[in-house]
């Protein structure tokens, strides 16, 4: 899925919450970053429509807080997966096979880097180090480290997954 197609995926989000959490920052003096924060952490993401209302509220511009939300790697304005999955693309996974786990995660998720997946099951990222050389290749699936990763643990990862997502 592009990430156009992304873009226009519709997901219902509760104004009246999204009233309610703006009022309740907007007398705090530096409330812009953890207001945004607390809005990704109820909706999973920074709707863009909410942009114009927190800026109002704040009696700041919107280009304002468009721009601290685009500085900030960590805050999205696009819905993402339930799950993040990173894929380590540090020297040490390079050598090991990094490359070819990364392009198993994409096959199997049917999305490139920075999509997610159509039932907002999963996000998929690169990042440059884990931090766990000695494991590499390695991946991480939200905080959970998998390390030496080929192509068959892989498999059995995808498939422990599969099981545990039909589970819930």
């Amino acid at each position: 899925m592009s990430n156009n197609e992304n873009n226009k995926r519709e997901v219902e989000i509760d104004q009246e919450r999204l009233r309610d959490l703006v009022a309740e920052y907007s007398t705090q003096r530096w409330p812009l970053i953890p207001l945004l924060h607390k809005i990704q952490d109820e909706f999973g993401f920074i709707p863009p429509e909410s942009i114009p209302h927190i800026a109002h509220e704040l009696k700041l511009y919107p280009s304002e807080v468009q721009g601290v939300i685009s500085f900030y790697a960590q805050l999205y304005t696009e819905p993402r997966g339930r799950k993040t999955m990173r894929v380590c693309r540090g020297t040490a996974c390079h050598v090991r096979g990094g490359k070819t786990i990364l392009k198993l995660v994409k096959q199997y998720l049917g999305i490139d880097e920075g999509e997610t997946t159509e039932d907002l099951e999963y996000t998929l990222e690169t990042v440059a180090c884990i931090g766990v050389c000695a494991l590499a290749p390695s991946l991480v699936i939200d905080q959970h480290v998998h390390g030496k990763m080929n192509p068959k643990k892989l498999e059995q990862l995808f498939k422990q997954e599969g099981e545990q997502h039909e589970s819930t």
